[in-house]
């Protein structure tokens, strides 16, 4: 067996890094970006009122300093005169700032009688206005990589880019194994069971990016899997379930070994998933679950989540941790490092009593692999660990 760290880095080592290409902006969310991008123009791109009001000269902003009105400045619709000695115009958030006028003054210390205003007593210091480039100039960039959320589309809308160089998604072949397997939905026979395996690392591993293939079961054979195997071609990164363990039936690596398949480790010194191996397959990495269903989804955040980010250009680095204290005492651990299905409360960590790899319901409660080192002591109720959000 190697280490955790060992086979992650391992995994690094078998991936590449995907193609970029352009896509429209309104199609970006959740890609990483491949190249810096720069705003084609400032924001705001002129003075800008910050309130509705009057747009004055500021030397002219005293109490009691009367104005008359000569027109109106909105959001997209500016005032194309020139503000003189005496005058004002109406102005609204978001509006150009007329030439000649240098302040707002908000409407609430403005007392209005048809086309004549008189500032209030209580006239507040101004300006209210958003300079020119106040939020950003022409030229600003966003840095690559960087995976890209609602505030960035914005960002970049605004910068008026309309098309964003990506990263493509890692095309992922997903494949169950396993006689005992049918879908839901199906009628299983008296020694079978539902394949959920696939349907959760789905969802997990298209969240990161990837672009997921579900393929059909492949059944315990030789033949069952080169068929399956085969529906592969063009991946980037393959991904079994199952099969991967030393039992009369688990024949995946023996399997993939003769169609080629270069082993880069197999077995990890973890709990759950001890029986997960890694190689690559021609052009395809391949990264081999385990079975039960708690190890398999376990692994794949510690494993194939990593993976994901690396071939779309993110930093090769472990899933970032944070630290939490301890609400409960816990015991010391084994030599395996151990990833405990845990809730996270108010107080602090609080692992499951029941940390069986083929629970999916406590699984499904846990908000945190609280992470155990080899031969961690026991711990009392406030020392700090680091866990994994789920």
């Amino acid at each position: 067996m190697i280490s955790v760290e060992a086979a992650l880095s391992h995994v690094f080592d078998l991936v590449t890094t995907t193609a970029t290409e352009r896509v429209p902006l309104v199609q970006a969310a959740g890609r990483v970006l491949a190249e810096p991008v720069s705003a084609r123009r400032s924001q705001p791109p002129f003075p800008a009122s910050a309130m509705d009001g009057y747009a004055v000269d500021t030397a002219e902003a005293e109490p009691g300093a009367q104005f008359k009105v000569i027109g109106t400045a909105a959001a997209g619709h500016g005032f194309s005169g020139h503000v003189g000695p005496g005058q004002a115009v109406r102005i609204f958030t978001g509006a150009p700032l007329p030439v000649g006028a240098s302040r707002v003054v908000i409407q609430e210390n403005v007392t209005r009688n048809g086309t004549l205003i008189t500032l209030n007593p209580d006239l507040d210091a101004g300006p209210h206005i958003r300079p020119a480039g106040d939020d950003f100039a022409e030229g600003a960039r966003i840095d690559a990589p960087r995976r890209l959320g609602p505030a960035d589309l914005s960002f970049l809308a605004a910068m008026n880019v309309a098309q964003v160089p990506v990263h493509c998604r890692p095309n992922v072949a997903l494949i169950a194994t396993g006689d005992e397997l049918v879908m839901p939905g199906e009628d299983p026979g008296p020694d079978q069971i539902i394949a959920s395996n696939t349907f959760g690392l789905k969802a997990l591993l298209e969240a990161d990016g990837g672009d997921v293939r579900m393929l059909p079961i492949a059944r315990d054979s030789a033949a069952s899997l080169e068929a399956v195997f085969a529906l592969a071609e063009g991946a980037d990164l393959i991904v079994t379930s199952g099969g991967a363990s030393v039992g009369d039936h688990d024949i995946v690596r023996d399997v993939a070994g003769r169609m080629g398949m270069k082993q880069a480790f197999y077995k990890v010194a973890m709990r759950p998933g001890k029986p997960l191996m890694a190689g690559r397959l021609g052009s395809m990495a391949m990264i081999g679950l385990p079975g039960n269903p708690v190890s398999s989804i376990v692994c794949a955040h510690i494993f194939v989540r990593p993976a994901l980010r690396a071939m779309q250009g993110m930093p090769a680095a472990p899933l970032p941790r944070q630290r939490a204290p301890l609400a409960v005492a816990i015991d010391q651990n084994g030599p395996r490092e151990h990833y405990m299905r845990a809730d996270l409360t108010e107080a602090g960590l609080i692992p499951f009593d029941r940390q069986d790899s083929a629970l999916l319901s406590v699984l499904a409660k846990a908000r945190a692999l609280l992470i155990r080192p080899p031969h961690d002591p026991a711990r009392k109720p406030g020392e700090v660990m680091h866990y994994i959000p789920l």
